[in-house]
């Protein structure tokens, strides 16, 4: 089967359903496992399609069914940034504290990456972000360098998401990612949402080191669309309310530094 008949057949799974199984894909694809996860990848990379755990999604367009604007799954930005603040405030401090003058890094939206920003003035760093949050704290900082993807905005978290690929993100790659997430568990990082999984891939892929920034609250069992595997974060800072027992079964999944942190009074 050529590669055009195998496409013709994955779209048209996801238009009739909106989601397909990797399993589903082998039983009606004449190809092998490595074949058809190479199609999945470049569909992706031609944004016709967003690769989740076990399977793939349709794109979602910047407008959702009769015409209102589209929305993300997941805490508002204002409503998050009033839980756990003295925890994210510690953490981002800390995070910004890992970042050496001249710099390139990405920042991923969020309100515990967002903590950072005002630790980062006169570092004169280069910064790519999807946060207009991010953006707007660190405008008034003269000798920070601000990059932005191009795409729809969220405006409930104020985040840019670039669906149709790699075209629309600047040509940027980062000696350090910092990143945020809904859920992190020994399985991996968690997001609640296909399309906020699908940006964070893209920031993975852009960069040397990965910092995972997460309040305590956040470690806890969870299923849905895995971001990455644990052996793709280089480090994750997050508080001392985590349970100790859960911090051993991260470093025993392949989480080896772990940052804990003491909430800011």
């Amino acid at each position: 089967m050529h590669a055009a008949e195998r496409e013709e057949i994955i779209l048209d799974a996801l238009t009739k359903k909106g989601f397909t199984t990797y399993r589903h894909l082998e039983a009606n694809v004449e190809a092998s496992p490595a074949t058809i996860r190479r199609d999945l990848a470049r569909l992706e990379k031609q944004g016709k399609i967003i690769r989740l755990h076990g399977g793939a999604k349709a794109v979602d367009t910047e407008f959702g069914a009769a015409g209102t604007p589209a929305s993300l799954a997941g805490t508002p930005f204002e409503k998050s940034l009033k839980q756990n603040i003295a925890e994210k405030r510690a953490i981002g401090r800390a995070a910004a504290e890992l970042c050496a003058p001249g710099e390139g890094i990405i920042i991923d939206g969020g309100t515990t990456t967002y903590q950072m920003c005002e630790h980062l003035a006169d570092l004169n760093l280069q910064v790519l972000t999807n946060s207009l949050h991010i953006v707007n704290a660190l405008l008034g900082q003269e000798t920070t360098q601000l990059l932005v993807p191009s795409g729809p905005i969220f405006r409930e978290q104020n985040i840019i998401l670039a669906p149709a690929g790699e075209t629309t993100m600047p040509n940027f790659h980062a000696s350090k990612l910092f990143l945020g997430a809904a859920a992190v568990s020994p399985r991996g990082i968690f997001q609640a949402d296909a399309l906020l999984v699908a940006s964070q891939r893209r920031f993975l892929d852009r960069t040397d080191e990965v910092i995972l920034v997460v309040d305590s609250g956040k470690l806890q069992a969870s299923s849905g669309a895995i971001v990455c595997e644990l052996n793709r974060i280089d480090r994750m800072i997050t508080d001392d309310a985590a349970d100790p027992k859960l911090i051993d079964q991260l470093r025993s999944a392949g989480l080896q530094q772990i940052d804990v942190v003491k909430p800011v009074s």
